[in-house]
């Protein structure tokens, strides 16, 4: 039979402020909630906490949370606590009040979910307290980690599995990228190879701008990107540690608010970065992929690489950690034959197994083709991922296509010219061949003398930049690192080269590298001054609280605020992301923004009552119960039903009588009772 979902509705709503699961969530939950193994493979920013916090308070006792960072858990914490969950952390960044807090907690038995490392797992004591804690439910955050040549494995990971037999209770396992052969080995390492129940719930973010745009003076690029965008948070991956200084630098001389974090600072610092991060609006982190996992601000309006990423699913994580609210958030990434070079070799120099080194040439191809497309990048993008897509509209080439040109005899010059050469030299020298420069290099080797010497006059330099950009983009050739960088031909070319096959490339003289995609608003232009207004409000809330401003309300809940323009706090309690405890703690704050009103005084049961969408029946049910109050005829004795009585019958759903006969009693039930079912019928 299925499963009743109006219990795990009503928590959506109540305790998250949503009226409806995100497409996918709801089978999920179900699962979770009745005790299945599960795999769920989710986008970033797709929902997947709900996707174990909700069901931890379906299940009832205690779930703990595998989580590899701890600035994410102690985001998650605070964000639930905000929401009236009892939740804790066991870190070493605690306090010691916070850890005996959590410990109380435990022993109470009054603790729903306990977030953890993976390194915590190693500890005796920590398996021993788990055994004793009536653990229910464990869930893996960022289930990847298991994968010993993922991008990013965590070794303590591989505990998992061993306690999940020790505790013998089901594993609930999440992730945002994870190809076949990372899925297969968490089927192994965490479900001992049992398969899981397993969910692939997309990759698409279409609320995300995707933008790749060739390196050319690439700190001004980064600093117009961000000058465009002056106020909202962004993150900008930089691929050194000296870069996230510099750019830090160069962006703070433009007045923007900024900081840099990297691999090479003391803990405290990362943590004190990461803390002005969460809380600080407007903020722009200079960050090595170091500033990674442990992001989980839902407010982050745009994602900038620096420097080329070093795989799609790397490129696909980090771009993803934008926008996760679902409001419109943007990317650029920018990229150069040095960084492909980079990359090449660092896969070629690592101590991975032949086999795996493929792969990640592999994997880097897919990212190149992703910056070197001629059509919509979300295709090629979702392509990669086994998923088929129409032309999203919403990436650089969907806002202004590129001109083509047939590149063929320009690839068959640049390959000859390479192979000439003995395929021993790097980009620079074979351009210098083509154009016919006669360099030192190129005397001394007696290159003026080949038969492609000059062949290629009819394309500037930076022309011939872009073809064997793209070459290496279409795995044409590849960077050698035992040959210092020269470019060796794959078997990919070979057609190509013999008139076989013909290659179309993008014309670099369209300009289509300068292509500036339109800034994305967050709402309409005459909502934007309500929207400032808001924004202003939450972080004085967030400021008093010493909370991240978006566990106030994310910037999604402000944008329909914005739009939706609520008058009274009913249907503040509508909109999404507004739950009963934060209707409670903050609706009326809200309120006073939009209308220009004083706060008003309600009852804390009725605004509960808004925030489940039964605050117009509760009002009803009240004012029935006025007239009644000394019966139908006005000379009976008083009687009246207290606020909770009447919030508790308000969230009735389709009662029967007899039901309301038992929560009123015989006696109110005579004077009330068929007056409520008429109103309560009435509300469907």
């Amino acid at each position: 039979m299925p499963r009743d979902t109006a219990p795990a509705e009503a928590l959506l709503k109540d305790i998250f402020g949503y009226d409806a699961f995100r497409p996918g969530q709801g089978e999920i939950v179900e699962a979770v909630a009745a005790g299945h193994n599960v795999l769920a493979i989710m986008p970033t920013g797709g929902g997947k906490s709900l996707c174990y916090q909700l069901p931890a308070l379906l299940r009832g006792g205690l779930t703990v949370v595998i989580s590899p960072l701890i600035a994410l858990m102690r985001d998650q914490v605070r964000g639930l606590r905000e929401a009236g969950v009892a939740a804790g952390a066991l870190t070493s960044g605690n306090t010691q009040e916070e850890t005996d807090a959590v410990w109380q907690a435990l022993e109470d038995g009054s603790l729903r979910l306990l977030y953890l490392a993976p390194e915590r797992l190693a500890s005796t004591g920590t398996q021993r307290m788990l055994a004793q804690a009536g653990v229910g439910l464990i869930a893996v955050d960022e289930a990847h980690c298991v994968s010993q040549w993922g991008h990013d494995f965590r070794p303590d990971y591989l505990r998992i599995g061993e306690l999940r037999r020790a505790l013998g209770v089901p594993i609930a396992a999440f992730t945002a990228t994870a190809d076949q052969e990372t899925q297969a080995e968490i089927v192994t390492r965490l479900f001992d190879g049992q398969q899981p129940e397993t969910f692939l719930r997309g990759f698409d973010r279409p609320n995300i701008h995707l933008a790749f745009a060739p390196k050319d003076s690439p700190r001004a690029q980064i600093l117009r990107f961000a000058a465009a965008r002056r106020g909202r948070s962004g993150i900008v991956y930089c691929g050194t540690r000296a870069k996230t200084e510099a750019l830090s630098k160069a962006l703070g001389d433009e007045g923007h608010p900024t900081c840099f974090y990297h691999g090479g600072m003391e803990a405290e610092a990362r943590r004190a970065v990461e803390e002005r991060f969460a809380t600080e609006d407007g903020l722009i982190v200079c960050a090595t992929v170091a500033f990674g996992m442990g992001v989980d601000k839902p407010d982050i309006r745009w994602v900038a690489h620096a420097d080329l990423p070093k795989s799609i699913e790397a490129y696909y994580q980090e771009i993803g950690r934008a926008g996760r609210d679902g409001a419109p958030a943007e990317t650029l990434t920018l990229y150069g034959a040095d960084d492909i070079r980079l990359r090449r070799a660092q896969i070629d120099e690592g101590m991975a197994p032949p086999e795996r080194r493929v792969a990640d040439h592999g994997r880097l191809n897919a990212l190149l083709g992703l910056a070197e497309a001629l059509g919509c990048r979300r295709q090629t993008l979702l392509r990669y991922f086994g998923e088929a897509a129409e032309p999203c509209g919403n990436c650089d080439l969907c806002d202004s296509p590129p001109e083509v040109f047939d590149g063929t005899e320009a690839v068959r010059k640049a390959l000859s010219a390479a192979l000439r050469t003995g395929e021993n030299f790097g980009a620079g020298h074979l351009i210098d061949i083509l154009l016919g420069n006669e360099t030192d290099k190129v005397r001394q080797r007696g290159h003026d003398g080949l038969p492609t010497f000059g062949v290629g006059k009819d394309l500037k330099k930076g022309q011939w930049q872009a073809v064997f950009r793209q070459m290496m983009g279409r795995d044409l050739v590849r960077p050698d690192p035992e040959r210092h960088g020269a470019l060796v031909m794959t078997e990919a070319a070979r057609p190509i080269l013999r008139g076989e096959e013909s290659i179309a490339l993008r014309d670099v003289i369209d300009k289509a590298a300068e292509r500036r995609p339109q800034v994305k608003t967050l709402v309409r232009e005459e909502d934007a001054p309500l929207m400032s207004a808001l924004k202003a409000k939450r972080r004085a809330l967030a400021e008093a609280a010493s909370l991240p401003a978006y566990m106030i309300f994310p910037d999604r809940t402000l944008i329909e605020m914005a739009e939706r323009r609520p008058e009274t706090l009913d249907q503040m309690g509508a909109i999404s992301g507004v739950g009963a405890k934060k209707l409670e703690r903050y609706g009326a704050e809200f309120l006073s923004v939009i209308t220009g009103g004083a706060p008003e005084e309600t009852h804390p049961l009725r605004m509960r009552a808004a925030a489940r969408g039964t605050g117009d029946l509760y009002d009803r049910l009240m004012s029935a119960q006025a007239e009644l109050i000394r019966g139908e005829d006005g000379t009976e004795k008083p009687l009246s039903c207290s606020a909770s009585l009447l919030a508790k019958i308000a969230g009735l759903r389709d009662p029967a009588p007899e039901d309301l006969e038992r929560i009123l009693g015989e006696r109110r039930f005579v004077r009330f009772g068929p007056a409520f079912m008429d109103l309560l019928v009435e509300a469907g």
